[in-house]
Order: C-alpha cells, then sequence, then structure tokens
C-alpha cells in the first residue's frame, strides 16, 4: 500500500519522502508546485500535480492507487506573511485541510500524519515547552495550524480517522549528500540566511534585538535537523500502523541556541568572519522556544540523530554552497 505525501517537492516533504522510500516505503507525491520544486521529486516516485483543495482530482488519486495513509505537507508556513495575507492562509490550509479530509473519509482512508508547528503555542508560559501547555497562537499562520490540528480531532471522533501532529521547532539541515535542500522565496529562516552572507548573495546578517533575557540577549530557539523530522514521520506511521491512538507530538531537541551562537558556529563551519549589524526586536518574537521531546522519544521511539549545531549548519553549508540559487542553480 502508497503512502500519499502531499507537499512531497518542499522542503520537509521531500526529505521525508525519500527516508520512506529509503524504509521500503511505497510512496506518491501531491503537490500544486506553488512553494515546492519540480528537481526535489524522486524519479522513481510517482507524481501528481494537483492542489489539495480539488477534491475530485483527489479522489482520483485514492481511486487510482492503494493509499494506506496520507502525510500532510501542504501548508503555506510564513508567519509574517500571514499577518498581511491572512485569508490565503485560511484558504489553503484551513481550506484545503477540510477538502483533503472529506476526500479521506469519502475514500475510506484512516490514518493521517500531519506537518504542525511550535507556532500554536504563541508566546510560551515556560520552557522547555510541553504538548500539554496552552494553544494560544499570535499570527494567522499558528492559528491556522492548531485550527487544522482540531479539525482532524473533530474528524477522528466522527469517522474513525487516526492521526498524529507533529509540532516542530525550527527545521534546519540538508540531506547528507547534499542533493536536496532548503529552498524558499523569499528565504526567511535564519540559517540559510546567514550561509548567504559567505555565499555574497546579501551584505549581512541583521541580528533583531539584542537586550532580551538570555545570556547573550539574542533570541534562543530548538534547531532541529530535517532528516530527524523526517525519520519522526516515519515512526508515526509506524506508531499508527501498529493500532496506536490519536496524539499530538513535539519535535525539538530540547537544547536552544541564540541567534548569537547560530552565527558564530556558522563561522566556524565556513571558515570566515560573517557580516553582522544589530537591529531592533521585532514583533511577537519570544525570547526563548525550546520544545520538550520526551512525549515523542518515549512514545514513537524516536531519537534525534543530530544535536550538534555545527553539524546541522555543515549539512546545511553543503547544501547552499553547491546550490547557492536553490533548485535553480
Amino acid at each position: 500500500m502508497a503512502i500519499m505525501v502531499c507537499g512531497g517537492a518542499g522542503y520537509i516533504g521531500s526529505h521525508t519522502v525519500r527516508e520512506f522510500l529509503s524504509a521500503g516505503e511505497e510512496v506518491i507525491i501531491v503537490d500544486n508546485l506553488s512553494t515546492g520544486h519540480r528537481a526535489a521529486i524522486n524519479p522513481a516516485v510517482k507524481f501528481y500535480e494537483c492542489d489539495i483543495r480539488n477534491k475530485s482530482a483527489l479522489k482520483k488519486i485514492f481511486a487510482d492507487n492503494e493509499v494506506e495513509a496520507v502525510v500532510h505537507f501542504a501548508a503555506f508556513i510564513e508567519a509574517g506573511e500571514s499577518v498581511r495575507l491572512p485569508l490565503k492562509y485560511f484558504s489553503n490550509n484551513v481550506y484545503g485541510m477540510q477538502i483533503l479530509l472529506e476526500a479521506m473519509t469519502e475514500c475510506g482512508v484512516d490514518k493521517i500524519i500531519f506537518s504542525s508547528t511550535a507556532a500554536v503555542y504563541g508566546e510560551p508560559e515556560r520552557i522547555p515547552i510541553d504538548e500539554g501547555d496552552k494553544t494560544f497562537p499570535t499570527n494567522p499562520y499558528g492559528e491556522s495550524k492548531l485550527i487544522m490540528e482540531k479539525m482532524i480531532r473533530w474528524v477522528g471522533a466522527a469517522h474513525g480517522v487516526r492521526y498524529v501532529s507533529l509540532r516542530y521547532f525550527n527545521a534546519s539541515g540538508a540531506s547528507l549528500d547534499g542533493s536536496i535542500g532548503e529552498n524558499h522565496h523569499p528565504e526567511t529562516h535564519l540559517i540559510p540566511l546567514i550561509l548567504q552572507v559567505p555565499l555574497g548573495l546579501r551584505d549581512h546578517i541583521t541580528v533583531f534585538g539584542t537586550d532580551y533575557p538570555t545570556p547573550d540577549g539574542t533570541c534562543i530557539r530548538d534547531y532541529i535537523h530535517v532528516i530527524d523530522l523526517a525519520d519522526a514521520h516515519l515512526c508515526a506511521l509506524k506508531y499508527l500502523r501498529a493500532g496506536g491512538a490519536s496524539n499530538i507530538f513535539n519535535l525539538g531537541t530540547g537544547h536552544g541556541f541564540s541567534v548569537k551562537e547560530i552565527i558564530d558556529a556558522a563561522e566556524k563551519v565556513v571558515g570566515r568572519e560573517i557580516k553582522k549589524e544589530l537591529g531592533a526586536r521585532r514583533a511577537g518574537d519570544p525570547a526563548r522556544l525550546v520544545a520538550s521531546g520526551e512525549k515523542a522519544r518515549k512514545i514513537l521511539n524516536w531519537t534525534p540523530r543530530f544535536d550538534d549545531v555545527e553539524k546541522i549548519i555543515a549539512t546545511a553549508w553543503q547544501w547552499h554552497s553547491t546550490h547557492p540559487n536553490g533548485y535553480d542553480s
């Protein structure tokens, strides 16, 4: 039976497809290529260029393939953009989830693994963040993902769909062979933005805020390698296959690194100084976002392999230095 990966041409989706294939799984990809990349698609995988809001197309894909489970990455993810364009996010993310769940229930597909986000927590009450902590998103992106989680839960109660929702912290790094990696337009994530400086694609990296209540005054985040995220999806699939109940898990290392520490680590990796400028705080940036990943370790038997931030950045550098313009290089 096949695993349908929605958004399988994107950053985390393409790495997850690779992990599934390595584990001997049959995979099909559904992606409208609005943010994904055709070059990231494994040529051995059956690919459907399709928007998940097209229910008739989804139902045909289900009818033509023996789909066991859905892995859902097909959402817009930029928090800042979501504040400017909230309806874009509610249409693609929330309505897209509605149509996907309708197609699944009408076609008898009863398992889904959902790519959620730490943004559902908003401003954290404590560190590390636990799955039981309050969810109060501070932007439409986080709100849309929280709504999507609730939709799956209610549909599961009504129609017997079982789910695993994975709340990511800061995805980072690239494949170990440097063949696939992070390629967003525009790029908003810290590590690729830092690496654009030694590549000559930007003059400097701006550090937004140096007066946070942290040891060096800059924000602290939990960086998790994209391969570890991909592996967690495989663990989630095994969990659901074994009859596991619907559940929500944080995916993080439990270790936080400040913006300054990430820049210092990047300088060691690339072997040169990276020009930086100090800027004011950005509205809505919490001082610390660090996950408790104990629940995923205990229940999913998931163990992150990459907990050294220099090694994480080294895989990103291998990708970006050989693909300075992403898949257009």
